[in-house]
């Protein structure tokens, strides 16, 4: 029963971390496609030329690329189950939730929260944002789903922690070290022959001497 509790949980777990990992490789073809859209403007003369990337693209990017090794850091502790992993996880998930509740009362609290983002030569965020504006509904289910998604996967991380790993394949293999090592434990030496020779010599010379005297 516990090893049915046990795959049940680690199956939640991994599908939950597919939404995180789905959301990051999304932000990071976005990014990819902003980069190529402003290689593009480079090349034309009326665009500015900066030395490196708006810090619009590297945002989607690093946060994409975040996001997917979150999602193999929770396949990894799903696959092993120690209470060490699981909780490096629990401790991630739940940093980054707190990150994302934060940027999310700071936009709907803060008015002019634009103003504390630097400028973007590209004006891919203002595009960004007008995209947002207008599919706003979808965007808020989207944004409530990795949020639940998040919570779930510390719940689940907790639950798996607390059933604690699968012992069964770590007693068969200290069984099978066992077997190995009780041939050499049982094995008795024998005594190498020349001690045996040594005795024999030594009570040959013993009798020759009680002979002679």
């Amino acid at each position: 029963m516990a090893t049915f509790a046990r795959l049940f949980l680690q199956s939640l777990l991994k599908a939950m971390n597919s939404i995180l990992g789905l959301v990051g490789i999304a932000m990071i073809l976005y990014g990819l496609w902003m980069v190529r859209v402003w290689e593009r403007d480079m090349d034309s003369s009326s665009f500015d030329r900066y030395t490196s990337a708006p810090w619009v693209i590297c945002t989607f990017i690093g946060a994409g690329v975040a996001l997917c090794v979150i999602t193999c850091i929770g396949h990894l502790a799903a696959n092993c189950g120690t209470g060490c992993c699981l909780s490096c996880y629990v401790l991630i998930i739940f940093v980054l939730l707190l990150l994302e509740t934060a940027m999310a009362a700071d936009v709907l609290l803060n008015s002019d929260w634009e103003k504390d983002l630097p400028y973007d030569p590209t004006g891919k965020f203002n595009d960004f944002k007008d995209f947002v504006e207008s599919n706003f509904d979808m965007f808020k289910w989207i944004g409530l789903l990795i949020m639940l998604a998040q919570g779930f996967s510390i719940l689940l991380a907790a639950a798996l922690r607390s059933i604690g790993p699968n012992q069964e394949s770590i007693c068969d293999s200290d069984e099978e070290y066992a077997s190995a090592r009780l041939p050499l434990m049982n094995h008795i030496v024998q005594p190498p022959e020349y001690i045996v020779a040594a005795k024999n010599s030594s009570n040959w010379n013993v009798s020759i001497h009680s002979y002679l005297a």
